[in-house]
C-alpha cells in the first residue's frame, strides 16, 4: 500500500516495532510472500534490519522463511484471532449468517467500521464457479460499497472530513489494494446522498459500485445497548442472478428477519468468559534473544506479544492488565501501546483502557483466511522429508468412507523413492492412512497404524491423525512411507514416530489459528 502521511512517532514509540508491523503489512499486500530485496524497497529499510525483522518474526512462528523469500505462516492470524475474539460479533452471529446463506444460496458477510472504511469479519460464500466473496480482513472504501453509507450515518464532522482528504487525494482507490481501481468517478455529493437515504429508510445498496456484475444489500445489526451499529450484515449476488432492485424486492424481508435474530442473539449472549492466558511470553523473549543474538530483535517480540494479550474476555483492557497478561513490564507495555495507538491498531475507549480495532485484521490475515490443509501442511511435510529422507503425504477419508484421497505429497530425494501424487485415490482398506481414518470414524482414534507391504512388496507406512482440537475425529492423517529394507518397525516406532507426530502437531497448531474464525478447506 502507498505510504501516507501520517503524523510523527512519539517520543515513546518502538522504533523496531513501527518497522516490523511495516513489513508485515507489506507481506500482506503482496498476498502473503516476498523476497527481503522487495522488502526492503517497498518498506525503505536497509537489508540488514529487513534481515533481523524477518529473522525474529521466523522465531516467533509468524514466517517461514521459503528459499529467498519470506513467507507469512497461518499462526500470524492469531493477532487477527485476538481481535475477532474480543469483538465476539462473528462467534455470536456467524451461526445466522450462514444459515442465511444457506437458505438464499447466496454469500452473505458481515462487515464493520474501519475509519472511513469497511472491514469484512465474516463471509459465507457459496461455492460457484463464478465465485463473490472478499477475504476476512479485506478493506474497501465506504463509499463503493452497501455497508458504507449505513456507516457514515453516524459519522462526525471529523471523520467527514477525513473521508474527503482521501477522496481527494487517493481518487482511483488505489490504497484499497482489494478491489478494483475506480473507473466512473463519482461525487461526493453522490455518496452524501446515499447516506441520507440509508439513513431515512435503513437498508442500502450497492449497484455495481465495486465491479460490474457485482451487487449487494445491506441492513445495519445495531448493539442492544448504544443502539449504535455493531456491524453490518449483506447479502452479496451478481446482475446474472439479482438485479440491485429485484434484490432490494426480493430478499430484504428474508435479511431484515435475519438481523432481528442477530440483534435478539446479543441481547441474549452470556458474558463472555476469558480463557487463561498463555504465561512466560516475556522470558521467552528474552532466552530467544540470549540464543540468536542480534539477529532477534526482542523490542518487536515483545510488542507483538501486546496485541495477543486481547480476546474473549478482555476486549479492554487496563496498562497493568496488558503487563500481567503478556509478563512484560509495564514501562514496556506502556510504550507498545502507545506504538500501536500511533499506528491506528489500538484505540482507547476512555482514560484507562485500550481495545484492538478492526485494522488489527490487516496483519495477514486476508491472504492466510483462504488457506486450505493441504496448503498448510505442505511446508511442514517438506520439513520432515528433508529431515528423515522419507516421502511423506497427507490424504482424507472420501464422503464414502470407501477410498482415501492424497491431498498433498513430498518425494524423498532418492534413487529408490514413494512418490505420492495429490489427488490420488485409493481403497481406504488397503492402506495405513485410511485403517486410521475407518477407525476414527467408528471408534476411537488409534495414536497411529503401520503397516507392511501396503499395496506393493516392500512399501511400509507409518500414518498419524490430524485433528482440529483435541477433542474431535480426525480431518486427515499424516504418513511417512518407505521402503521395508531402510527400517525396521522398532525403528519406525522409535524414531520416525516421534517424528511424524511433531509434524503433525505443527500442522494441528496452525490448523487452529487458521480455522478460529475461517474454513478451512481439506482439499
Amino acid at each position: 500500500m502507498p505510504p501516507h502521511p501520517t503524523a510523527a512517532p512519539p517520543p515513546e514509540a518502538v522504533t523496531p516495532l513501527i518497522r516490523g508491523v511495516a513489513v508485515l503489512r507489506e507481506l500482506s499486500e503482496a498476498g502473503g510472500a516476498m523476497s527481503p530485496s522487495g522488502l526492503e524497497r517497498a518498506t525503505g529499510l536497509a537489508r540488514s534490519t529487513v534481515d533481523r525483522i524477518t529473522s525474529t518474526l521466523a522465531r516467533m512462528g509468524y514466517v517461514r522463511l521459503d528459499g529467498r523469500d519470506a513467507v507469512l505462516t497461518p499462526r500470524l492470524m492469531e493477532l487477527g484471532n485476538a481481535y475477532l475474539a474480543a469483538l465476539r460479533l462473528p462467534d455470536l452471529l456467524a451461526g445466522e449468517a450462514d444459515a442465511l446463506a444457506d437458505e438464499l444460496d447466496e454469500s452473505v458477510s458481515l462487515a464493520v467500521s474501519d475509519g472511513d472504511g469497511i472491514r469484512f469479519i465474516h463471509q459465507a460464500t457459496r461455492r460457484r464457479a463464478m465465485s463473490l466473496s472478499f477475504r476476512i480482513g479485506d478493506l474497501l472504501p465506504a463509499e463503493r460499497t452497501a455497508p458504507g453509507p449505513l456507516f457514515a450515518t453516524e459519522w462526525t464532522d471529523r471523520e467527514w472530513s477525513a473521508w474527503r482528504e482521501r477522496r481527494d487525494r487517493d481518487p482511483e482507490d488505489r490504497d484499497f489494494t482489494a478491489v478494483p481501481p475506480r473507473q466512473l468517478s463519482t461525487s461526493q455529493q453522490e455518496f452524501a446522498e446515499r447516506v441520507t437515504r440509508a439513513g431515512e429508510e435503513g437498508w442500502s445498496l450497492d449497484d455495481q459500485l465495486i465491479e460490474a456484475g457485482l451487487v449487494a444489500l445491506s441492513v445495519p445489526v445495531r448493539d442492544p445497548g448504544t443502539l449504535r451499529i455493531a456491524c453490518v450484515a449483506s447479502v452479496v449476488s451478481h446482475t446474472s442472478r439479482h438485479t440491485a432492485a429485484d434484490l432490494h424486492e426480493t430478499l430484504l424481508p428474508r435479511l431484515r428477519r435475519a438481523v432481528t435474530t442477530m440483534e435478539q442473539r446479543l441481547r441474549t449472549a452470556p458474558p463472555p468468559q476469558a480463557p487463561p492466558r498463555p504465561s512466560g511470553l516475556a522470558a521467552w523473549t528474552g532466552a530467544s534473544k540470549q540464543e540468536l543474538g542480534r539477529d532477534f530483535v526482542e523490542s518487536l517480540a515483545r510488542g507483538l506479544t501486546v496485541l495477543t494479550a486481547f480476546g474473549e474476555g478482555r476486549n479492554r483492557l487496563t496498562l497493568t492488565e496488558v503487563a500481567q497478561a503478556t509478563g512484560l513490564a509495564r514501562a514496556t507495555a506502556r510504550r507498545s501501546l502507545i506504538t500501536y495507538e500511533h499506528l491506528g491498531l489500538i484505540t482507547r475507549p476512555d482514560d484507562r483502557t485500550y481495545a484492538l480495532t478492526p485494522k488489527v485484521l490487516s496483519l495477514g490475515f486476508p491472504p492466510l483466511s483462504r488457506t486450505t490443509l493441504p496448503r498448510l501442511a505442505a511446508p511442514h511435510l517438506t520439513d520432515l522429508t528433508a529431515r528423515i529422507q522419507e516421502s511423506t503425504s497427507l490424504a482424507v477419508l472420501t464422503p464414502d468412507a470407501e477410498e482415501i484421497q492424497y491431498t498433498a505429497g513430498v518425494t524423498a530425494p532418492r534413487v529408490m523413492s514413494v512418490t505420492i501424487t495429490p489427488g490420488t485415490r485409493v481403497p481406504a482398506r488397503e492402506t495405513a492412512l485410511g485403517e486410521l481414518l475407518l477407525a476414527a470414524s467408528a471408534t476411537d482414534t488409534p495414536d497411529h497404524a503401520l503397516r507392511d507391504e501396503e499395496r506393493e512388496k516392500g512399501l511400509r507406512t507409518l500414518a498419524v491423525p490430524i485433528r482440529a482440537d483435541a477433542s474431535s475425529r480426525p480431518l486427515a492423517a499424516a504418513a511417512v512411507s518407505m521402503h521395508a529394507a531402510r527400517h525396521t518397525p522398532q525403528d519406525i516406532e522409535e524414531t520416525l514416530l516421534p517424528s511424524l507426530r511433531a509434524t503433525a502437531r505443527a500442522i494441528e497448531s496452525d490448523l487452529r489459528a487458521a480455522s478460529r474464525f475461517t474454513h478451512v478447506p481439506t482439499t
